[in-house]
């Protein structure tokens, strides 16, 4: 009878330490609040097993605009932040939301149009004289229009251009409100210029005669950064894990990983998380 319960306590004892293992496998993941163009451009599919390997920790990806991935991570609903919008991610940790941010890899905008090339813009390295031309002859011009960063991106030029875009909204601009991949789709589907992240259109498989008009500018950089949403404003992000993210990105295998991804032969990333720029 002792015997008995003795052997049924040991049972007890290994499903309970079975049922807790399980418990914290399946807590070892974090939530990453990133932008639809990591997600389009197919390099979370790319890195994250190779992370996964090295640690065992999980990552789930919310792929949304920049503006609302940092929404989202302010209201807790993350554990690490990679978006490409340098002066919203410095006031997102200078919000005390982040804990510090990181540069990571950069790659760079273009322009792309049909072949007809109605605003004859084609061959340019001057983005300024190219969204001047596209709004003087009120060719369309499909955009993101949705917080995100090519949309915060594109907004800053045209304000450079002296051009109030906006005005024009429902005529020759036309404003998506959907992330990048869906804008190609439907810009395409109208003849409508569009700017990009050159890393969705190298993946974007539904280019028809579109091709690159405008590209080459030095304002149409594009740096990515990485923060990690601070435990301190929410208690629930796990830290630990989500540093161990940051870190692999930014170490000299993450980086290498970044860099040898390729869709065609070419390279869609461009690691520079030790160039010294923060």
């Amino acid at each position: 009878m002792i015997r008995r319960a003795l052997l049924a306590l040991l049972g007890a004892a290994m499903i309970f330490q079975l049922i807790g293992q399980q418990a914290e496998a399946d807590e070892k993941f974090i939530i990453v609040q990133s932008t639809t163009s990591t997600q389009n451009s197919g390099l979370f599919d790319y890195l994250l097993p190779r992370f996964q390997d090295r640690t065992g920790i999980q990552v789930r990806v919310v792929a949304v605009g920049t503006g609302q991935a940092i929404r989202n991570a302010a209201n807790g609903d993350g554990d690490v932040l990679l978006v490409h919008s340098k002066p919203s991610e410095e006031k997102f940790v200078a919000d005390g939301f982040g804990v510090a941010r990181s540069d990571v890899m950069y790659n760079d905008f273009v322009i792309v149009g049909p072949a007809s090339d109605p605003a004859k813009i084609s061959g340019s390295n001057n983005v300024m004289e190219a969204l001047r031309k596209i709004a003087e002859a009120k060719t369309l011009f499909a955009s993101r229009g949705d917080d995100s960063g090519t949309h915060k991106a594109e907004l800053r030029l045209w304000k450079a251009a002296n051009i109030d875009a906006g005005a024009a909204s429902g005529d020759w601009y036309r404003e998506t409100g959907s992330g990048m991949g869906a804008t190609l789709n439907t810009g395409t589907g109208m003849g409508a210029y569009i700017m990009t992240d050159r890393a969705t259109w190298i993946a974007f498989g539904n280019k028809g005669d579109y091709q690159i008009m405008v590209e080459g500018d030095p304002k149409m950089f594009n740096q990515y950064g990485v923060v990690l949403v601070n435990p301190e404003s929410h208690p629930h992000v796990k830290a630990k894990l989500g540093q161990a993210f940051v870190d692999w990105l930014l170490s000299n295998e993450g980086q290498a990983a970044i860099a040898s991804y390729k869709v065609d032969g070419q390279q869609l990333f461009f690691p520079n998380a030790n160039d010294g720029s923060g």
